[in-house]
């Protein structure tokens, strides 16, 4: 029986995919670091918390906390640039329902 040990960081860094704009933005304001959480609330049930850290990032300049990795597993982190303003998006496949502003979602 063949046994492979992965690192955590690498199981995190294969968990999310962050889109070359979303890199560019991180690195931009990713001082010391942008951090994702999921929380329960909003319109759906689960919201999306974006704030900074000084905790060591999992990917780019982006750190995920480890309880919302469920959540967002298989998940696109963009950038968007609108008239109405620019924002980090998540693009989350495992979301069943989200609210009209894209920052709640069910599971």
């Amino acid at each position: 029986m063949m046994h492979i040990t992965t690192s955590k960081n690498d199981i995190n860094r294969s968990m999310i995919n962050v889109t070359e704009r979303a890199k560019d933005y991180l690195s931009k304001v990713g001082d010391p670091n942008v951090s994702l959480t999921v929380k329960g609330g909003g319109c759906s049930g689960f919201q999306y918390e974006w704030g900074v850290t000084d905790a060591k990032p999992t990917v780019e300049n982006l750190w995920l906390d480890p309880m919302a990795e469920m959540f967002v597993f298989g998940c696109t982190i963009d950038y968007v640039e609108e008239l109405g303003g620019s924002y980090l998006k998540v693009v989350n496949p495992n979301a069943t329902a989200s609210c009209g502003c894209g920052e709640s979602f069910a599971v």
